[in-house]
């Protein structure tokens, strides 16, 4: 099934001019973009987007990493691409990332991984509506 997925590559990517690589990987594996911009997360962006960690410990980090510079977001299509964007993304924990995926090869921590997908068909619906409110592509 096609479906359509955020990707956010984060401000310590963008600020290590990881943006081309990272987009070059994408490509390769087959997705489509729809649409992308620049996006500059401030207090209000922030709590919108990671609305389901409020008030969890990590947040204030969480915060402040994502307001330190700008974002780069791109509405993304392929069969599978949920599951397939994750996978290539690699996990969060440093430990646990396969070697050669976008994190492993661009994320420096927990918080500043590099990237951002969304992790189901709902999470992606929710995300796309804050970030591509004014996209005509659904």
């Amino acid at each position: 099934m096609i479906e359509r997925s955020l990707f956010l590559i984060k401000p310590n990517a963008v600020y290590h001019r990881h943006i081309g690589h990272i987009i070059s990987i994408l490509e390769e594996h087959g997705f489509r973009i729809l649409d992308m911009k620049l996006v500059h997360f401030d207090t209000q962006l922030c709590r919108l987007f990671y609305a389901e960690h409020l008030q969890k410990d990590f947040y204030t980090g969480l915060e402040s990493f994502m307001r330190s510079g700008p974002t780069v977001a791109l509405l993304l299509e392929k069969e599978n691409a949920i599951h397939l964007l994750r996978e290539i993304m690699g996990d969060v924990i440093p430990a646990k990332r396969n070697a050669g995926t976008i994190r492993a090869l661009y994320g420096e921590g927990i918080t500043d991984n590099g990237a951002h997908a969304s992790d189901s068909q709902q999470s992606a619906q929710r995300e796309i509506s804050i970030i591509f409110p004014e996209s005509t592509v659904r």
